[in-house]
């Protein structure tokens, strides 16, 4: 049996940017047992539900995806305290961890890298023949765009990763701008944050630290193994 080590809401409400249409979207971090691991036929590293829509990562896919710098993963341990919904002791250590995940590279990589394929989802709509499902879709990506920009740089530039947005109406009125035509204002906001990746002196290491991930991705195996019965 798995068991859930820490969970919680993520994606547009988290951010503040939910609306009447959003998802509730959660994201979590399970341990299989360890006796399942060790076989031919592991069990499956990621388990992705609908109604509600929720995304759970077995503990080693988990911390390989955040070492890799991915936005969406590393959420999980920076959320406000009450978007948490499961906080076990695993789950705590690996909040208190979460800083050794960070590295310069890996966040300015993935950071512009996230925030360049919304940009190219902008383009797809470029032609101005929007129905008023695409308007909304562009204008989600827009906003998410500019999330995403904001949110790297300041991780980038400071070492945290704030989740909540101080001006969720900013981006809103952002979203709308691009969605009427607007492409360039999304051009010129990817090419500025580019820019400011360039020139940050940022706190963040060269590499991540993979020491204390190791040992509480070994205590997190230990604590779940069972030894066979003879």
């Amino acid at each position: 049996m798995t068991e859930i080590l820490l969970a919680g809401v993520v994606g547009s409400t988290a951010y503040g940017l939910a609306t009447a249409d959003s998802d509730v979207d959660r994201l979590g971090v399970f341990a299989a047992p360890t006796g399942a691991l060790l076989g031919l036929r592991t069990p499956r590293e990621s388990i992705v539900t609908t109604a509600p829509d929720r995304t759970l990562h077995e503990a080693r896919k988990w911390c390989l995806l955040a070492l890799g710098g991915n936005p969406t993963v590393m959420e999980l341990v920076w959320l406000p305290d009450d978007l948490y919904e499961t906080r076990t002791t695993f789950g705590d250590e690996l909040i208190g961890i979460r800083a050794a995940f960070l590295s310069a590279e890996r966040v300015r990589h993935a950071y512009l890298g996230y925030a360049g394929r919304q940009f190219r989802k902008l383009e797809n709509h470029e032609d101005g023949a929007f129905s008023a499902g695409a308007r909304r879709r562009t204008a989600k990506h827009a906003r998410h765009l500019a999330r995403l920009v904001h949110q790297g740089r300041e991780l980038y530039a400071t070492g945290r990763l704030r989740i909540r947005l101080d001006d969720p109406g900013w981006y809103h009125r952002f979203g709308d701008r691009v969605a009427a035509g607007d492409l360039e204002a999304g051009r010129r906001l990817l090419a500025e944050a580019e820019t400011d990746f360039g020139r940050i002196r940022t706190p963040l290491p060269d590499r991540p630290d993979e020491a204390p991930v190791e040992d509480w991705l070994r205590a997190v195996r230990a604590a779940h193994y069972t030894p066979a019965a003879d």
